[in-house]
């Protein structure tokens, strides 16, 4: 006898946030992907598309990549309610190309700057119920999605960079229910002074999810297809010389139904220690969309070459038991 299983959420099986205020965004395919990386982006809000300094992520805008100084490595771990995970982890380097002019004598200044940016985001969701038709359990599910990237990004010129971010999505409802797409991002990053950025991006073209459960039913089985929306960016970021602070803010619009602004700002308060905080999700389409206020903060230490960080970010969740905790390590060397 067929067991029955609970694919009701195969449109959305990893949705993280669940009202129906939130169906434009969190209850489409990809949810998971577009709640933030890391402790240091959640903990100003996700307002990152335009912040180019201090340990960067290809997962806002794959043109940041070229400002990473050194190599970075980061991860991070976020406390969810509901049986809930979220991870993180990222690479970035910085290339400097054409250090040498064709008779081999070296130059003052390299030609161009490249970098890259190579991440994964895993979510997943334990201890679903699998029970047969008379509804015995007979075991648990665990569904998961998983997002890998890889961001190219170059300096063009002294003010412009541009990047080209390639995106491989996996998710995994059941043994037999699966699914991956393709998917890309593009960015750019402007040096309007030594203070101002601006930046954009244009995240999530081409992603889509095709489900198949055939398999598992036969001839009652379907075909679906969800697509991803798809986000586009618009962002300046102006950076303090006195004090120390980094301040964000940013346009998103989601398939021209939906608008948010966020904003985020950074701290340089001691020498090792960053303050963050901000304001996600003001929705500009709906005055009644609830807002999330974020907070973090890092510290770092010095061994030899290598600076190593610690990260911990909060954001206050509406429609949940218990707000997110997002606890990292980073490595610059």
């Amino acid at each position: 006898m067929k067991k029955l299983f609970i694919l009701f959420f195969v449109a959305g099986a990893l949705t993280l946030s669940a009202q129906s205020d939130y169906s434009t965004i969190a209850g489409r395919a990809g949810s998971f992907s577009r709640m933030g990386f890391g402790a240091r982006g959640m903990g100003m809000a996700n307002a990152m598309t335009a912040v180019n300094s201090g340990s960067l992520v290809a997962y806002y805008n794959p043109a940041l990549s070229v400002f990473q100084e050194g190599n970075s490595f980061q991860t991070s771990y976020t406390f969810l309610s509901l049986d809930k995970s979220l991870n993180f982890l990222n690479f970035t380097k910085k290339f400097e190309l054409g250090w040498y002019n064709p008779d081999g004598t070296r130059r003052a200044k390299p030609r161009s700057t490249a970098g890259i940016s190579v991440g994964i985001i895993n979510a997943g969701v334990s201890n679903f119920d699998e029970m047969d038709n008379q509804g015995i359990k007979t075991g648990d599910l665990s569904p998961t999605e998983n997002q890998f990237f890889m961001a190219l990004g170059m300096r063009v010129s002294s003010k412009l960079a541009i990047g080209f971010n390639a995106k491989f999505y996996y998710s995994k409802l059941y043994d037999e229910v699966s699914s991956t797409t393709f998917g890309f991002d593009l960015g750019f990053v402007y040096l309007f002074n030594q203070n101002i950025t601006i930046a954009g991006a244009l995240v999530d073209v081409n992603s889509k999810y095709k489900w198949d459960t055939t398999k598992i039913y036969g001839q009652e089985g379907t075909n679906t297809e969800d697509q991803f929306p798809i986000l586009k960016r618009l962002a300046v970021a102006y950076k303090f010389d006195d004090p120390k602070i980094i301040a964000s803010l940013e346009f998103e619009g989601i398939d021209g139904t939906t608008n948010f602004i966020r904003a985020g700002a950074e701290y340089n308060i001691y020498e090792s220690l960053f303050l963050r905080s901000g304001i996600n999700n003001i929705n500009i389409s709906n005055s009644d969309f609830p807002v999330r206020p974020t907070f973090g903060f890092s510290y770092f230490y010095s061994f030899g070459n290598i600076v190593s960080g610690i990260d911990y970010a909060f954001v206050v969740e509406p429609y949940s038991s218990s707000d997110q905790h997002i606890v990292g390590v980073n490595f610059n060397f």
